[in-house]
């Protein structure tokens, strides 16, 4: 699996590689004093995962652009937080920037108790990179193939069930979450560390379902070591056309992983509006776009105040599902 996912993301940036021009043209990069030096971008999560691929695809074409070195620096911990607490707590030239997701901006607030950083007041959204689905996989010896038929299994089987996910108050926990409450159903929830020990776990038959990333949880689907059942973006999937969403049972459920750009906040405006036209002229290119699908990705660039718009819808949905839930850490 991860073997898979590293191939994909390798792909990826080679391709990148060979794309001169996949930026903005180079006389544009000659303007302004930014970036005349290294720019550090953080990345909040282990090397090899999504976060990390999103950040190197970005880093790889503005290195190419710009002809200025940026390194991606991976900072794992604590759900995100502490790549995160790096970037706010950097100084605000634009020169160290954070790769967030959907757990360290929108969710951890609500989980931990206590919170290193302030999500609101320490950024400065730019832009997203991209949008990602989870997708609801189960143990093929499981007697399940719809939503509809795992629902009303949970129903006549109340916590007989286990789900698994890459952590407390990651993603693909509130995602189970989030189907509990909507189905009036119960489950038992196990965090692991990483999306490779869900897989593992579940093909092994110690869990029996997740709702885990698309681009590790689609190739074990496609291999047949576990069933698909739906993804939890509000539209299919481009890589499983024929993978219903959740929310064609269940109207309104939307539970996709996302990353993006940002800032600490009161970096220089001019800075924050250039890189997101770099990261819109990025990630539109139609070879970044397709080589995205290839993934399960969708390009979703947009500005920083959409951005913020988006991030404030996200945070109270989940602000909601977190409260229902009971989920907490220290």
């Amino acid at each position: 699996m991860r073997k898979h996912f590293a191939t994909a993301a390798l792909v990826l940036l080679s391709a990148l590689a060979g794309l001169g021009t996949v930026a903005v043209d180079t006389a544009a990069a000659q303007q302004g004093a930014w970036p005349a030096r290294q720019v550090t971008i953080v990345v909040p999560f282990t090397a090899g995962g999504t976060t990390d691929m999103f950040a190197r695809i970005f880093a790889n074409a503005m290195q190419q652009k710009t002809g200025t070195p940026f390194v991606v620096e991976n900072r794992a911990g604590a759900g995100g937080n502490i790549g995160s607490t790096v970037v706010a707590r950097a100084p605000k030239d634009g020169y160290t920037l954070l790769v967030g997701t959907v757990s360290s901006h929108s969710i951890n607030q609500f989980v931990y108790k206590t919170m290193p950083y302030d999500v609101e007041k320490d950024f400065q959204p730019v832009s997203l990179f991209a949008t990602l689905p989870n997708l609801l996989v189960v143990n093929p010896k499981l007697p399940v193939t719809t939503v509809a038929e795992l629902a009303d299994y949970l129903k006549k089987n109340p916590d007989k069930l286990v789900f698994g996910s890459s952590g407390v108050g990651a993603s693909n926990h509130l995602a189970g979450e989030l189907f509990k409450i909507r189905t009036g159903t119960t489950m038992t929830h196990v965090p692991y560390r990483s999306s490779n020990e869900i897989m593992n776990n579940l093909i092994g038959g110690h869990i029996d379902l997740a709702f885990d990333n698309m681009t590790l949880a689609w190739p074990q689907a496609k291999s047949g070591t576990v069933r698909p059942i739906a993804v939890t973006s509000l539209q299919r999937s481009p890589i499983a056309p024929d993978v219903p969403t959740i929310a064609e049972t269940l109207p309104g459920f939307d539970a996709t992983s996302w990353h993006g750009l940002f800032a600490p906040a009161g970096t220089p405006r001019e800075i924050v509006d250039r890189l997101a036209a770099d990261v819109k002229a990025i990630f539109t290119t139609p070879e970044v776009q397709k080589m995205l699908s290839e993934v399960g990705a969708v390009a979703a660039p947009n500005t920083p105040e959409e951005f913020s718009a988006f991030i404030a819808a996200e945070r109270k949905k989940w602000q909601e599902v977190v409260k229902a839930a009971g989920v907490q850490q220290p």
